[in-house]
């Protein structure tokens, strides 16, 4: 069972993005909730009516400073997530990546308050043996992950040389409620928008490419348990440990959305990595963590 997070002063950047705005949700009925974010992606309406709500920049030291006042626990959410945006724009996604998570972790330090960090499974770049562990080789084929590769080893770093509680979730393909519709959505939202349009769906490549599809429940599940785990300094796969095909997810989409859609293959994204899965034993073991919400009910509850 995850264990409550309770009376405690919480700060989450990027809280009115996607995952930032679950965590928020979750925290809100029994902590005090500061969602932190410069709107640029993120919706005030994901924010919940119990947090206080704080425009800024992560890169911006004296607004990061006073929203950090006090607090005791920091979810780092806010980023650029896009890898096509840290390809066409690396100096900007650098900034915010890594400039602004070293940002955070200078706040955190001065308070002694825990740093919960959302990594990717991105800095694995192309896994040499599946499932891929925590300790598999790390060659992020993009900028995006080379700066999340950055900002986890900056929050193990910080564990060692200041004893400051950090915890690193690598986060595989989350989808769920909230997630952007916009042109690097993931791909079960890209090919709900594509169904609801009446289609085509859009597999790149052959569609036989494999991933491991995360619902934002359970990656809340991993954010609370890291909140409160003494596993602290250390680094976790957040994940399901199962394989889908990119195919089976768009036929699922298809065939509750728009059964008559057509499924057209396109040209695959160039560096596309062919298979990836979680292995979430060290989660398990250390973290108590145990993904509750399978990919066919997660789809139902984010297509119904």
């Amino acid at each position: 069972m995850t264990p409550t997070v309770a009376n405690k002063t919480v700060l989450v950047t990027g809280g009115a993005g996607f995952i930032g705005s679950h965590i928020a949700d979750a925290l809100c009925p029994a902590n005090d909730v500061r969602v932190f974010d410069t709107f640029t992606n993120g919706d005030r309406a994901n924010c919940p009516d119990e947090a206080t709500v704080i425009e800024g920049d992560i890169r911006d030291e004296t607004a990061l400073e006073a929203a950090v006042d006090g607090v005791d626990i920091i979810f780092h959410e806010g980023a650029i997530v896009s890898v096509s945006q840290s390809v066409d724009d690396p100096t900007t996604s650098h900034a915010v990546n890594v400039d602004g998570t070293l940002t955070v972790l200078e706040a955190a330090r001065r308070e002694d308050a825990r740093v919960v960090f959302a990594s990717s499974a991105a800095i694995y770049g192309m896994p040499t043996a599946l499932p891929v562990t925590e300790t598999a080789p790390k060659e992020p084929t993009s900028p995006y992950g080379l700066e999340k590769l950055s900002g986890d080893h900056y929050c193990r770093l910080y564990a060692d040389l200041y004893g400051l509680p950090t915890v690193a979730l690598r986060y595989f393909n989350v989808y769920g409620p909230r997630q952007s519709g916009g042109d690097y959505a993931g791909a079960i939202t890209a090919f709900t928008r594509q169904a609801r349009a009446g289609g085509p769906l859009k597999v790149q490549g052959d569609g036989n490419q494999t991933r491991d599809f995360v619902n934002v429940a359970d990656v809340v599940q991993a954010n609370l348990l890291a909140a409160t785990t003494d596993a602290t300094g250390e680094a976790f796969n957040v994940g399901t440990g199962v394989a889908t095909t990119v195919t089976d997810v768009a036929e699922t989409v298809r065939d509750q959305i728009a059964p008559s859609a057509d499924i057209e293959h396109v040209s695959p994204r160039q560096g596309d990595i062919r298979d990836s899965v979680a292995d979430i034993e060290k989660a398990r073991e250390l973290l108590g963590y145990e993904p509750t919400v399978s990919l066919a009910e997660g789809l139902e509850r984010y297509l119904s």
